[in-house]
């Protein structure tokens, strides 16, 4: 057996100890990172009925995405309704099922706190409209609107948010916009969400 001299031997164990340093420290770039997400939404149903009504009601979104560069990233949300939107003046009920988007936007940094990112897309929505007492007067501007809910079941949506770094990869999220328009009653709903995301 040959002897390793102990210069040898200290020489390779610094070398080799900075080589792991270094693989350990370098980071993926963002371009080439992937992630998930899960939050709360709320969902703001507006210009129901003649008289414009308003009511809230209440999602859970799963968020999937990757970064296509450093400022560029695309998604895919899938949402189901957990709460039934009360339409005030009046006994309709509007309830999502579920909905689906698809979205490309931006995303910017904002030092080492997190980033600001706008984004715009398409959303396909399934619901359904439920009205009581259909008969009683103040129920007669809701009539259209009752069955299938939207009517039209594509939209252009879009919306803008804010993320918080918490620790290395994982972000706490901000956000609202548009959810969808109903082009055949003028009624639309917005999204307002947070929870967690995140990155791999």
């Amino acid at each position: 057996m040959n002897k390793v001299t102990p210069r040898f031997l200290t020489s390779s164990l610094i070398a080799l100890g900075l080589f792991s340093c270094a693989a350990f420290g370098q980071e993926t770039p963002r371009s080439d990172k992937h992630y998930v997400g899960l939050l709360a939404t709320a969902i703001e149903h507006r210009s129901i009925g003649q008289s414009d009504e308003d009511g809230w009601g209440q999602a859970a979104t799963l968020v999937i995405g990757g970064h296509l560069s450093d400022l560029i990233h695309a998604e895919v949300r899938l949402g189901g309704g957990l709460a039934d939107a009360e339409i005030s003046r009046g006994d309709l009920s509007l309830a999502v099922d579920y909905f689906g988007s698809w979205y490309m936007g931006l995303h910017y940094p904002i030092g080492e706190l997190g980033n600001v990112y706008a984004q715009a897309g398409f959303t396909h929505v399934s619901g359904e409209a439920t009205l009581d007492n259909r008969d009683a007067d103040a129920n007669a501007q809701f009539r259209d609107t009752e069955g299938d809910y939207p009517s039209s079941s594509f939209s252009f949506s879009w919306l803008a948010g804010l993320d918080l770094e918490l620790m290395d990869n994982t972000y706490l999220v901000f956000e609202g916009g548009k959810l969808f328009e109903d082009t055949d009653t003028s009624a639309n709903a917005f999204q307002f969400s947070s929870g967690i995301r995140y990155e791999f």
